[in-house]
């Protein structure tokens, strides 16, 4: 019985090290096979009216360094 079980285990071993291994190597992001919330019709996950301030913040952020790179000559 125990010798089953580590069979087992390490099968389970080697799959779950192959799986990471092939995301690593592929350097790509993990993603859920069915949309996420998106998929539900919500823009964000706390589907509340009004964003709160540490949001707002980096919204801001985010367009002023947008603006900034618009700005910029290359």
């Amino acid at each position: 019985m125990l010798t089953v079980f580590l069979a087992t285990f390490t099968i389970f071993i080697l799959v779950i090290f192959g799986m990471s291994l092939g995301v690593i190597v592929k350097r790509k992001t993990l993603q859920g096979s069915c949309g996420g919330i998106a998929a539900l019709g919500m823009d964000k996950v706390c589907n509340c009216p009004e964003p709160c301030d540490a949001r707002k913040k980096r919204i801001a952020k985010a367009e002023r360094q947008a603006k900034l790179q618009q700005n910029r000559i290359l």
